[in-house]
């Protein structure tokens, strides 16, 4: 990698290990981190490839209360890496980005016991009305968790594409990277499971078994699944009662007061 690719990669991570506590871009989910990867490494077409392929597997990856997800960010960012420079094919992606995701993990909990000092310090500052002070410490968490994406990136940066790299991944075993595909695909279950359940919408769950059948016994590629499922969303919508129940108490609203006025006369 030449010394501006290494420079933007490391600037992406940041950004991205920014966006998984802020999660108002959602920079850190692999759809989004993978393709900017690709894009400053020159190869779009792959980063969009890897990201939407670790995005299925990171889909039920969330931080529930206490109990923190596996790191979206860091797997992604390092994956894409190692599969556009690295050589390294799109289902080792997935093996790679498992044990990957477990390590960002802990790290972020590291940083984030970390922050609990700035916490406590930016309440002091509020007691004193220091602005500065509070949002000094806010920009010092959040450079802390850019560093914590940035470092391992800068260095997985420096050394992809040579061979130590190269031997490393060819001299895990072929069940490890088999079993680790294998559970990949599990937790993509897992994780649409997860959102069907948060989502408890038992009425559209027809459409769900609709899609899995057109999926499985049909041609269609994704974008055209994409525009079937936009398509039954609308027909879905205009047809449902509760979502017109605005329009129809409108409508009610001008009736009665047309026949007021016309009672007035």
């Amino acid at each position: 990698m030449t010394t501006i690719e290494i420079i933007l990669v490391t600037l992406v991570a940041a950004v991205c290990g920014m966006g998984s506590v802020l999660d108002e871009r959602q920079t850190h989910r692999p759809l989004v981190a993978c393709t900017l990867i690709g894009w400053v490494l020159g190869d779009l077409q792959t980063g969009v490839i890897v990201g939407g392929t670790l995005e299925m597997l990171a889909l039920g990856w969330m931080n529930v209360g206490a109990a923190m997800a596996p790191d979206a960010a860091l797997a992604s960012v390092i994956a894409a890496i190692l599969v556009i420079k690295g050589g390294q094919d799109k289902g080792t992606a997935i093996a790679i980005a498992i044990p990957v995701a477990a390590a960002g993990q802990v790290l972020t909990i590291f940083v984030r016991t970390l922050t609990i000092f700035l916490q406590h310090k930016a309440d002091d500052y509020a007691e004193k009305a220091n602005f500065r002070g509070i949002e000094l410490c806010h920009f010092t968490g959040l450079s802390l968790q850019a560093l914590r994406v940035a470092i391992p990136t800068l260095a997985v940066a420096l050394v992809a594409g040579t061979d130590t790299v190269t031997a490393a991944l060819d001299a895990i075993p072929e069940v490890v990277t088999r079993g680790l595909q294998i559970a990949g695909g599990f937790i993509v279950v897992v994780g649409y499971a997860m959102v069907i359940n948060m989502m408890r919408a038992g009425a559209l769950m027809p459409f769900f078994f609709i899609g899995f059948v057109i999926a499985s016994f049909s041609n269609y590629n994704l974008v055209g699944l994409g525009f079937l499922g936009a398509c039954l969303a609308l027909i879905y919508i205009q047809l449902n009662p509760q979502f017109n129940q605005s329009q129809a108490v409108a409508s009610n609203n001008k009736r009665e007061l047309a026949d007021d006025e016309l009672e007035g006369l």
